[in-house]
């Protein structure tokens, strides 16, 4: 009777990792079986792809994926860039992309593009290099030289959390003009007439605020010198940058009866530092926040905020991949889902 060989030792001063032919050798077959195992494990006898896979479990052997996607053009990965993984209001995105993707048999990464000072151009030129299955992006492609690489690459892209009639590729979001817009006119319809914005520096609240500054203006909700008073707070918004912005705003316009935050964490410092100024919200202010994040409904008094279903957004954006990379027509490449302003306590 053969029995398997033992797996091979690597010693400190071995350079090579173990290979294919070590598990071979380990399961006491031949090299191309172990390959048709992990690659079409349907072709090969149970009782050989059981044996393969001991020996790969009893050698911790991890096949080279990257060899294997040469061979196929397909790597079985997606990337996802965004502007930063610290984000709480990008994780329904990333869990739903993670699980539908999953289900496909495709594996997510993320890369981190940063909101000031971008290095998004840098970061997509690494990914396309590697040649992903395709691309989420969270916002638009702003980028000529971006949309140049992945035309060349023909890498399948999705853009998500912001809405174009021209997307590089495919897109699935909702309009950040629209956001502001019916934001402004919610507050007028609740009586507020003296409104004011806290909000994080990146390009596409800065959308959000100009429309909703445009409506509020319309809407004769300017203070006395005919502007919207603004606070800008560094990206990604935090709860300390609102409870500074309220203040700030505060002192220079004591008479604002109404707060738009770029964030639930914005707004969620705007609530506490009222709290702590004796301020009463809603009765003396309004505050409205933008994301519906998991403590929106449990702060105090329970957060008023535009709810944007990340969710959908991930599993919308993956099944757009999947279906690309099939090679099935996809009959509608952007998706607007839309948003809805959730009302509670605090307006």
């Amino acid at each position: 009777m053969n029995m398997p060989a033992e797996p091979p030792k690597r010693t400190r001063r071995s350079k090579g990792g173990l290979t294919l032919v070590d598990v071979a050798r380990v399961a006491g077959v031949a090299p191309i079986t172990v390959s048709r195992v992990l690659n079409s494990p349907e072709k090969v006898s149970p009782d050989l792809v059981q044996k393969v896979r001991s020996a790969i479990e009893r050698t911790g052997y991890v096949p080279n994926l990257l060899a294997g996607s040469l061979a196929s053009t397909h790597s079985r990965m997606i990337a996802a860039i965004l502007p930063t993984i610290a984000g709480s209001v990008f994780l329904d995105t990333v869990q739903s992309l993670t699980e539908t993707l999953a289900a496909a048999g495709y594996q997510l990464i993320l890369g981190q593009a940063g909101y000031e000072n971008s290095r998004e151009d840098e970061l997509l030129e690494a990914i396309i290099g590697r040649r992903p299955d395709g691309i989420v992006l969270a916002g638009i492609m702003r980028s000529a030289q971006g949309r140049r690489r992945l035309q060349a690459s023909a890498i399948p892209l999705v853009e998500t959390w912001d809405l174009t009639p021209t997307p590089a590729d495919m897109l699935v979001g909702f309009s950040h003009e629209s956001v502001g817009e019916a934001v402004a006119e919610f507050l007028y319809q609740r009586g507020r007439r003296r409104v004011a914005v806290i909000s994080a520096s990146d390009e596409r609240a800065q959308r959000r605020n100009r429309a909703f500054a445009q409506a509020a203006v319309r809407l004769d909700m300017q203070g006395p010198d005919g502007a919207i008073p603004f606070h800008t707070t560094s990206a990604p918004g935090t709860a300390a940058g609102g409870r500074a912005g309220l203040r700030a705003l505060l002192a220079a316009s004591p008479d604002i009866d109404a707060v738009f935050c770029s964030s639930d964490m914005v707004a969620l410092g705007v609530l506490t530092e009222a709290h702590a100024l004796g301020i009463a919200v809603p009765d003396r202010l309004a505050v409205v926040g933008l994301g519906d994040q998991a403590f929106a409904a449990d702060t105090w008094p329970a957060l008023t905020t535009v709810h944007l279903d990340g969710r959908a957004m991930g599993t919308i954006a993956a099944n757009f991949l999947i279906d690309r990379i099939a090679g099935k027509h996809i009959p509608e490449v952007v998706r607007d889902i839309g948003f809805t302003i959730v009302e509670r306590d605090s307006a």
